[in-house]
């Protein structure tokens, strides 16, 4: 009975061990496991915002462990971005005519590449233009309240940061 009893635990315990194929989780390219990821180049005036997205950029591929970090003399690929542009809007005013809500923007061009072969895995703007493509980083904050312009550059570059993580993890 106790080879029995053995023998059906192990038939059971048999389709876990060998699996079904599926995995959990985003696969990486096929030959690809590692990413270098420079300091995002800016077009704009607004100083420290391109640090900020190349930080949150590494932290959230680091974070989704699909690829590691590297220096580019070793990575497989290579994701480089551009800021475009930074917007700010007034919403609304006080009737001294001070701002009382202001919106931020933030567009950006990515560029990923296999440096192993030269080829172009991914292109894509992130333009101002909400019509265009559904990506677009904006955020509103009211200075009244205490919010700051550091508080809402954070929270665009993470907001851009997950949106390209997502497009490099897209099924190909």
């Amino acid at each position: 009975m106790n080879a029995r009893c053995f023998c059906l635990r192990l038939l059971l315990l048999l389709p876990l061990m060998i699996g079904c194929g599926y995995t959990i989780g985003t696969e990486p390219i096929p030959g690809a496991s590692s990413v270098h990821v420079p300091i995002v180049q800016s077009s704009t005036q607004r100083r420290g915002v391109d640090y900020l997205l190349t930080e949150a950029l590494q932290r959230e591929i680091r974070t989704r462990g699909v690829y590691r970090l590297t220096e580019e003399a070793t990575a497989d690929t290579v994701l480089q971005g551009r800021i475009i542009e930074i917007g700010k809007t007034q919403l609304s005013e006080t009737r001294f005519d001070d701002p009382r809500e202001l919106q931020m923007s933030l567009a950006a061009e990515v560029t990923w590449t296999d440096r192993r072969t030269g080829r172009v895995l991914l292109e894509r703007s992130f333009p101002l233009n909400r019509d265009q493509i559904p990506q677009f980083s904006s955020a509103a904050f009211a200075p009244e309240t205490g919010q700051s312009l550091a508080t809402v550059q954070q929270q665009l570059v993470t907001d851009l940061a997950v949106r390209i993580a997502d497009l490099m993890e897209m099924p190909w």
